[in-house]
C-alpha cells in the first residue's frame, strides 16, 4: 500500500507530527478536565439538591410543629372544651370562627368534626369539608389520643394537615368531644417560599400523578427522564435538571403524592462551555507556539540533512568532489564529517581503479591484438621463410606470395577495425552473397581445420544476399569457425546452414564437439570471458556480437543444440 505521506518533506512531516501530537494531547487533556469538571459540578449540584431537601424538611417540620402546637393548645383551652361540651353546632361554629380570626392565614384551613368525622365547622376553604364522615378523621382515629400529621389530596389540591382530638374528663374517664383539623394548602406561593429558602432549587408537588404546585415554568408534565448514573436527570423544555424525589404520606403513612426537588444544569453547562472555549483557545495558542518552536528547531536539524541529500545526489551523478559543511559536533556534525571522509575515500579509490583499469585495458588490448594478429602473421612468417630458404618452383612461389598478400591485407583490416572501434567509426555496407562471406572465412581457417582433422561443411544457397560490411562479417564467421575447430582437437565436423524466416535470414554454425558448459553459457558474450582455450582472452565473441548488432541483427547461442555447440546469427534481409 502506498504511503500517502511519502511525498512530504522531512520538515513537513515533523510539523505535521507535532501538530497532531499537540492536538491529541489537548484533546485527551480537555476530555479529562471537562469530564472531571462536569463530574465535580454534578456532585456539587447533587449536594445542593440534598441541601435543598434538608431545607424543605426543616421548613416543613417547623410548619408541622407549629400546627401541632396550636392545635394542642386549642384542644386544652377550657373555653374551647366548654363550647365543644355543649354539643351545640352553632356554639361550636361560633367558637371556631373566633379562633380562626386569631390564627387565620391565606393558606390555612381549620375544621371541627364530631368524633365520627361529621363536619361541624369548615373554615379556610378545605374542599374535603363536605357533610358526612371525613376520611382523614377515620384515618387519624387509629392514633387517638395522639395527634396525626400528614398530607391529604382533595380535588387535585394538596394539604398538610394536623388532626387533634379534643377530650373532656368524665365520670368514667376521658371522653372524645370533637376533632380539630388544622393545616396549610400546598400552593404556588408555598413552592416559591421553599425555592427562596433553598437558594435556587425548584420544587414541584405532585398529587395523583398531577402537578399541583411548581416553581418550574412550562409544561412540567412533559419531561423525559435521562438514564444517568447517580441522581436522576430530567429534561424540561430543553433545560437539564438534577432531580430528587421524596414521597408525601397521608395520616397512615401511605404515599399519596410526591415532592420533586430539581436543580438546573444550566449554570454548569455555561461554565462547561466557557471552559471548552478556553481549552480551544489554549490549544490554538499551544499549536501555534509549538509549530513555531518546532519549525525553528527542525530547520536547524533539516538543513544539514538537505545539504547531505544534495551532496549525495551529486555523488550519484558522478561528481565525487561534492562536500558538505560541518555544523557543530553533534550527531549531524559527525555525520557530515563522515560523509566528507567517505567522499575523499571514494575519490581516492576511483582514481586508483581508473589507473588499474587503464593498465588492465592496455594489457588486454595488447593481448587481443596479439591474438587476432597471430594467424595472419604466422602465414606471412612461414611463407616468407620458405621463399628465403628454399628454391621453389614459380607456381609454389606464386601461391606463397598470394598467401602472404592475403595475410597482410588481413593484418591491415584488423588494425583498421581496431582503430574504428576505438573511434566509433563505421563504413557503408555492400550487397554480398552470404556464401561468399562464409567461404572466405572458411578458407582462412582451413589450414588450422586440416591440422585438427575438422571438416567444414557450408550448405548455403547462392541466392541468399544481404547488405554487410564484408570484412567485419568475415571475421565474425572466422571467429565462430576457429572457436569450433579449437574446441575439437581430436577432429569433428562443422556445419553452416541458413534459411529465411519472418523477414530475416537465420544462419546456424553447429559443431559436434563437447558443447558449452552451463556455468559459462550465461557469461558467453561478456568481454574477457574464455573457456576451453589456452591462448584466447575472450574478446572474439563479444566483438562478433557487437558487429552483428551493428548490422541490425543479433548473435546468440542455441540453449538446446542437437549436438555440440550451435551459434545462431540473425540478419535482416
Amino acid at each position: 500500500m502506498k504511503n500517502p505521506l511519502a511525498h512530504l518533506s522531512l520538515l513537513s512531516k515533523i510539523m505535521l507530527s507535532t501538530s497532531i501530537a499537540i492536538t491529541l494531547l489537548f484533546a485527551v487533556t480537555g476530555w479529562i478536565v471537562q469530564r472531571q469538571f462536569f463530574r465535580s459540578a454534578s456532585q456539587t449540584l447533587e449536594e445542593e439538591v440534598q441541601g435543598s431537601f434538608k431545607s424543605y424538611e426543616s421548613l416543613w417540620q417547623a410548619r408541622a410543629d407549629q400546627l401541632s402546637a396550636v392545635s394542642m393548645v386549642l384542644s386544652r383551652m377550657s373555653d374551647v372544651r366548654a363550647a365543644f361540651g355543649t354539643h351545640d353546632h352553632l356554639t361550636i361554629r361560633d367558637t371556631a370562627e373566633e379562633i380562626w380570626r386569631k390564627i387565620a392565614a391565606d393558606d390555612a384551613v381549620f375544621l371541627v368534626t364530631d368524633p365520627r368525622g361529621a363536619m361541624i365547622a369548615s373554615l379556610g376553604g378545605y374542599p374535603g369539608g363536605r357533610p358526612g364522615e371525613m376520611e382523614i378523621v377515620r384515618q387519624a382515629a387509629q392514633k387517638f389520643p395522639k395527634q396525626s400529621v400528614g398530607f391529604s389530596c382533595e380535588n387535585r389540591q394538596l394539604y398538610q394537615l394536623v388532626v387533634t382530638p379534643v377530650y373532656v374528663d368524665a365520670a368514667g374517664g376521658s371522653a372524645l368531644l370533637n376533632v380539630l383539623v388544622a393545616g396549610f394548602a400546598v400552593n404556588e406561593g408555598l413552592a416559591r417560599d421553599l425555592k427562596d429558602a433553598a437558594a435556587g432549587s425548584d420544587f414541584a408537588f405532585l398529587c395523583g400523578g398531577q402537578i399541583v404546585a411548581s416553581t418550574i415554568p412550562g409544561e412540567y408534565q412533559r419531561i423525559s427522564i435521562a438514564s444517568e448514573e447517580g441522581m436522576p436527570r430530567v429534561l424540561i423544555e430543553g433545560i437539564e435538571y438534577a432531580q430528587f424525589s421524596t414521597p408525601l404520606s397521608d395520616l397512615n403513612g401511605q404515599a399519596i403524592g410526591e415532592l420533586r426537588i430539581l436543580r438546573s444544569f444550566d449554570s454548569i453547562n455555561k461554565r462547561s462551555t466557557i471552559l471548552r472555549h478556553n481549552m480551544i483557545a489554549a490549544w490554538m495558542t499551544a499549536v501555534v507556539a509549538g509549530l513555531l518552536l518546532t519549525y525553528g528547531m527542525a530547520r536547524r536539524i533539516v538543513r544539514p540533512v538537505e545539504e547531505l541529500d544534495v551532496a549525495a545526489t551529486e555523488i550519484a551523478k558522478g561528481n565525487y568532489e561534492a562536500k558538505v559543511e560541518v555544523h557543530g559536533q553533534d550527531e549531524l556534525g559527525r555525520l557530515a564529517q563522515t560523509f566528507n571522509a567517505m567522499c575523499h575515500s571514494i575519490r581516492t579509490a576511483r582514481d586508483e581503479v581508473i589507473r588499474q583499469e587503464r593498465l588492465a585495458t592496455i594489457s588486454r588490448l595488447s593481448t587481443s591484438i596479439v591474438h587476432d594478429l597471430r594467424n595472419p602473421l604466422a602465414s606471412i612468417y612461414g611463407g616468407a621463410e620458405m621463399l628465403v630458404d628454399d628454391d621453389l618452383p614459380p607456381q609454389q612461389v606464386k601461391r606463397l606470395a598470394a598467401n602472404i598478400y592475403r595475410s597482410s591485407v588481413r593484418v591491415k583490416d584488423l588494425l583498421n577495425d581496431l582503430s574504428d572501434i576505438t573511434r566509433g567509426r563505421t563504413y557503408a555496407a555492400e550487397r554480398c552473397r552470404l556464401i561468399d562471406v562464409v567461404s572466405a572465412a572458411s578458407e582462412i581457417v582451413s589450414n588450422v581445420a586440416n591440422r585438427n582433422n575438422v571438416v567444414i561443411d557450408v550448405e548455403l544457397s547462392p541466392d541468399l544476399e544481404v547488405n554487410l560490411q564484408r570484412s567485419r562479417m568475415e571475421r565474425v564467421f572466422e571467429n565462430l569457425l576457429l572457436n569450433a575447430v579449437e574446441a575439437m582437437p581430436e577432429g569433428g565436423k562443422i556445419s553452416v546452414a541458413a534459411q529465411r524466416r519472418n523477414g530475416e535470414i537465420l544462419v546456424s554454425v553447429e559443431d559436434n564437439g563437447p558443447g558449452i558448459s552451463p556455468a559459462v553459457a550465461q557469461h558467453l558474450f561478456e568481454p574477457f570471458v574464455s573457456h576451453g582455450k589456452t591462448k584466447g582472452i575472450g574478446l572474439g565473441l563479444a566483438l562478433s556480437r557487437q558487429t552483428v548488432r551493428d548490422h541490425g541483427g543479433d548473435l546468440s547461442a542455441d540453449p538446446r543444440p542437437r549436438r555440440g555447440a550451435c551459434f545462431l546469427i540473425r540478419l535482416p534481409v
